[in-house]
């Protein structure tokens, strides 16, 4: 996957948005990482209890899901930036739009925790993420999608 070959510097925003998704990955995917090998809470102290309502009977699949979708994602979106892909600025809303529908979730189902404060920490890092793309997208406009315009015999 090659696009810009120029290697124009990144903008600070680019820099930012690539800095915040990479910052949401490690957390992710440790996050997920402990709770898909350690599913009943063994390592993380978290009570089964608090997935009553769930649809999920332990935390392995939320862990699977924070790994995949939270933690692989905002590393694809970090690598599209670093690679100046005209989608990164959009990638970058969806990362931040995921994480914050993820926490909006999380405490409608198991209610809010702040022992530790990680959904506010990570509700806010999802505003940043969201704040940072609409700044790059407003700065480098919305990516045109071309058509092949060429007419077939």
């Amino acid at each position: 996957m090659q696009f810009d070959q120029t290697r124009e510097p990144l903008s600070r925003v680019a820099k930012g948005a690539l800095a915040l998704e990479v910052v949401l990955a490690i957390g992710a995917l440790g996050g997920g990482l402990v709770l898909m090998l350690a599913p009943r809470g063994e390592i993380l102290p978290l009570p089964l209890s608090a997935l009553a309502g769930s649809p999920f009977d332990t935390y392995f699949v939320p862990g699977l899901i924070l790994f995949g979708v939270l933690g692989l994602g905002p590393l694809v979106a970090a690598r599209m930036a670093w690679l100046r892909h005209p989608l990164a600025p959009v990638a970058a809303f969806v990362v931040g739009a995921g994480l914050l529908i993820w926490v909006a979730v999380e405490v409608a189902i198991i209610g809010y925790s702040n022992e530790p404060p990680l959904q506010a920490i990570y509700g806010i890092l999802g505003v940043a993420i969201v704040l940072v793309a609409i700044r790059w997208l407003l700065d480098v406009g919305l990516p045109q999608l071309h058509r092949n315009t060429a007419t077939h015999v």
